[in-house]
């Protein structure tokens, strides 16, 4: 697939159950739940909850390779599932890994001796179709949700001997240092990939939006529209004022509207596009999201987890049955994507959370 034309929007989907018996994820693969599959180059994260101070359950994962970088490129969002947890900034962190092509080929030489020469990683192959986010069954083996990242020749289009997804599980099978400890873990989904535009025509889409809008104005007697930043005198300011009371029934009702044509999507995705708002944000927003604190730049929008992930975020264990809550995440990240070669830490960037129409936390 072609790489991501300015503000488009892919959606992610549920795509079935992630059977550790018959698939085996790696860090190439679009999930929800089961155990963060690490670049080969990272080591083994174990982020903890900011209050509880216990490990936190993997929510999703997210391999997003950005276009004409050399990187391959993940984000990790974790959260507490703890009853005293759930509604808390501190409880939530999300975390961004990256590893050039070559490091990653160097760690696969190193770690499983190949019965034959691989020639190096492409630094276009991936990053061509990076929107695809490797959701695509691949041929010959059956498994789902990895694209394999190196090709055994030039013109050679099937996997190699030693995938990359052997490879990325047993490097972190030698890094297990770190006791396990009793992480909860959701049962994990692959996660397919579906353009925005491609689920209702945009023609459409806007004159229904617009439809929508006239009867809300109507029947609330507020002027949405004004609104909106203009360049406008003081009069546009003063609709605003006066509409400003019910301007958190207008953004859910945005919201509802935005998501109407694919209710049952969760997760969003636009690297520096604009995210969807369940409710008011707030005024200081550019405030909120700080700056990188890794580079000292500034950070944009991502992605977005989505209602409809809730009722996915089943413990697998036996234990209690305590879900996640929340409207929606939303997840900023540096504008440079920055890193430093060679780095094994991942970086962490900065989580918004609405969880109502009334209550908005941010990480």
């Amino acid at each position: 697939m072609a790489a991501l034309r300015h503000e488009q929007t892919l959606i992610g989907l549920c795509d079935g159950d992630l059977d550790p018996n018959r698939y085996r994820s790696s860090y190439l693969t679009n999930k929800v739940g089961g155990r963060p599959d690490w670049l080969p180059v990272i080591s083994r994260q174990s982020p903890r909850c900011g209050h509880c101070r216990a490990p936190l359950a993997h929510v999703v994962q997210v391999y997003c390779p950005l276009e004409f970088s050399p990187y391959h490129r993940n984000l990790h969002l974790f959260a507490c599932p703890g009853a005293d947890c759930i509604s808390r900034a501190e409880s939530w962190r999300v975390l961004r890994s990256q590893g050039l092509e070559t490091e990653a080929a160097a760690a696969l030489i190193a770690s499983w001796p190949a019965p034959a020469q691989e020639s190096p990683l492409s630094a276009t192959d991936w990053c061509d179709t990076a929107d695809d986010w490797g959701t695509e069954e691949e041929g010959g083996d059956g498994r789902r949700g990895a694209r394999e990242a190196a090709a055994v020749a030039s013109e050679a289009k099937a996997g190699p001997t030693c995938s990359e997804v052997d490879v990325s599980t047993r490097l972190q099978d030698l890094t297990l240092g770190d006791s396990q400890e009793d992480v909860p873990v959701f049962c994990p989904f692959f996660i397919s990939v579906a353009d925005e535009s491609d689920l209702c025509g945009e023609d459409d889409e806007l004159e229904h939006a617009q439809e929508l809008l006239r009867a809300y104005e109507r029947r609330e007697g507020v002027v949405v529209g004004a609104m909106d930043v203009s360049e406008g005198g003081g009069s546009t300011a003063e609709k605003y004022e006066k509409a400003r009371a019910r301007h958190g029934d207008a953004v859910f009702s945005r919201f509802m509207k935005k998501i109407s044509a694919c209710p049952q999507q969760i997760l969003r995705y636009c690297h520096g596009g604009n995210p969807l708002f369940i409710s008011e944000p707030p005024s200081n927003m550019a405030e909120v999201v700080s700056a990188c604190g890794s580079c000292g730049g500034s950070r944009t929008f991502e992605l977005q987890l989505m209602p409809a992930l809730v009722s996915l975020l089943q413990r697998k264990d036996s234990g209690a049955e305590v879900e996640l809550e929340f409207g929606t995440v939303l997840v900023y990240t540096c504008t440079n994507s920055c890193w430093r070669t060679g780095s094994r830490s991942a970086v962490e960037e900065l989580c918004f959370v609405q969880t109502d129409p009334d209550q908005q936390l941010f990480k």
